[in-house]
């Protein structure tokens, strides 16, 4: 008899996880709050409790060949880049093709989530949830939480003296939509992490002017990268990934600097980070520099303190006159549903076994998905997460024992402190490719690239050279599928199609490129034997 699994939430994480949990033979049942699928990629206009809230603007920072579930590439008519509704609509072919609705309870809200009496022995739960007002109750032998941790705003008021005082208008970043309403309004954006840039340059299209107050600045970069391929082809390639972890911190310090004032220098800007060598996630924005020159935003220092209509700021600078405040100051996150015995959240951290299991329970039937930040694409992070997940359930793979588990979360925490700093917005992040190879080793779905090189070595320099992205691990293991390797050297055709709407000669610039080359050549030679007829 198949494993009953119950799923918590329809998003991103709960769709690819009922796809994995249907994939493993299980048998699973989703219980979504609202009256669809999406989470945090379904625009509503209005801001509802208990749910992730996006503006309308939103686009994704990741490109689309570095999204896509593994098996299951997008259109490739859809953009590199897509706008939050592009997305949702890619979720929608994807909850269809693979069937994935009857599986879904909408408009059901879980309101607990317990041991059953015999827990140390069966592994199972009760699951209490409302729908129209009326409590059921059912038992499963395993519980994947796919909530979000986009859902409870982090205001700290306690951090700008005299708050209390200000007249104007004020507001978390969760609850912006859109800039109409805030023409010719003086805005003070506080935060500088993706939101935050995003409202601002917004914003500063409307308003009288824009201020964006930051204590430690950022890098930012660019979605477009060299040649004009989304960056994260370019950056996150097995090669690079190596180099990361093999070079001395000093020279991936100088890399890295070098690297993120190629586009602009971040020191002339007053972006430039605080702590300009931890590996924290950049800020994607193609804009947010133009504003800048043109004036559009100011960026400030930390705001030292509040009064009626003005912000004093850490340097000793006023700006008066302010009418709105928006505070871009991130989430923490809680699991209302789950008693702090099972997951407890102390300083907006969790302690889970590859961000994923609580190391204590006696059966691994509970797990945690998409609980997680990476310097990459969230999608393929969390199908594989979901993937090794639903082979634990199955006992197909093992977890080590609590006190191994435990050493683990406290090397990982040491590590990601050292990387990445101690800040609320890098309480979860990680890198991306070695997390990755991480989750496919326990499946046994990381690709032996040794044993490529001998049998296959086109395909084995495209994986290390190449994009590392989802694809790679569909070629050999558990859940292969037959189009991996296709899907792997046609990714550039998905990627150009988009783009190549207007019909060219195909030869031209290539002809034109090539004959200044052989002319510059040329032009070398001629000079060289010149120059050995005088000796």
């Amino acid at each position: 008899m198949a494993k009953k699994v119950a799923v918590i939430g329809a998003g991103v994480s709960g769709l690819i996880s009922l796809k994995c949990c249907v994939d493993e033979g299980l048998e699973p049942t989703c219980f979504e709050r609202t009256e669809d699928i999406g989470g945090l990629w379904r625009f509503k206009e209005n801001v509802e409790d208990g749910r992730a809230s996006i503006y309308q603007s939103v686009i994704t920072n990741t490109s689309k060949e570095m999204s896509c579930f593994s098996d299951f590439p997008m259109p490739e008519d859809f953009p590199n880049f897509l706008h939050n509704s592009k997305l949702l609509e890619y979720f929608r072919i994807f909850a269809k093709k693979f069937d994935l609705l009857k599986y879904i309870q909408f408009q059901t809200t879980v309101l607990g989530v317990r041991k059953c009496p015999d827990f140390s022995s069966s592994g199972q739960w009760e699951i209490v949830t409302e729908c129209k007002g009326k409590e059921q109750s059912a038992v499963f032998d395993a519980v994947m939480v796919c909530s979000g941790h986009h859902i409870l705003p982090h205001i700290p008021l306690k951090s700008f003296p005299g708050f209390e005082k200000f007249k104007g208008q004020y507001f978390h970043s969760r609850q912006y939509k859109h800039p109409e309403g805030f023409e010719r309004k003086r805005i003070l954006v506080i935060g500088i992490g993706n939101s935050a840039s995003d409202i601002a340059v917004e914003l500063s299209k409307k308003a009288a002017q824009v201020f964006v107050s930051t204590r430690r600045g950022s890098w930012v970069m660019s979605r477009i990268s060299d040649d004009g391929y989304p960056w994260d082809m370019v950056y996150h390639t097995r090669f690079s990934s190596m180099l990361q972890n093999v070079l001395p911190r000093t020279v991936l310090k100088w890399m890295m600097e070098y690297q993120r004032n190629r586009w602009f220098n971040h020191e002339n800007y007053g972006l430039e980070p605080q702590n300009k060598y931890l590996m924290k996630e950049p800020i994607l924005n193609d804009d947010l520099p133009s504003r800048l020159l043109y004036g559009a935003i100011k960026v400030k220092s930390r705001v030292k303190e509040l009064t009626e209509t003005s912000a004093i700021f850490e340097d000793g600078t006023v700006e008066e006159d302010i009418d709105v405040i928006v505070f871009a100051t991130g989430y923490t996150f809680s699991f209302p549903f789950l008693e702090d015995s099972l997951v407890k959240v102390e300083d907006n951290m969790v302690s889970l076994y590859k961000y994923i299991f609580p190391p204590h329970l006696e059966k691994p039937t509970l797990a945690c998905i998409g609980l997680i930040q990476p310097l990459g694409s969230i999608f393929p992070t969390v199908e594989l997460q979901a993937r090794w997940v639903t082979r634990v359930f199955k006992g197909l793979c093992t977890l080590p024992s609590e006190s191994t588990m435990m050493a683990d979360i406290i090397n990982r925490k040491e590590k990601r402190i050292d990387l990445f700093g101690e800040s609320l917005s890098q309480i979860l992040q990680t890198n991306y490719i070695d997390y990755l190879d991480e989750l496919a080793l326990e499946i046994g779905v990381k690709p032996d690239l040794f044993s490529l090189l001998l049998k296959d070595p086109k395909l084995a320099l495209k994986l290390y050279f190449g994009p590392c992205n989802s694809y790679q691990y569909r070629l050999v293991g558990p859940g292969q599928w037959k189009g991996a390797r296709n899907a792997i050297f046609t990714q550039e055709q998905r990627i150009l199609k988009p783009l190549k709407t207007r019909a060219l000669k195909a030869s031209s610039n290539f002809s034109v490129s090539f004959l200044f080359k052989i002319l510059g050549l040329l032009a070398v030679l001629m000079a060289l034997l010149f120059q050995l007829q005088w000796f």
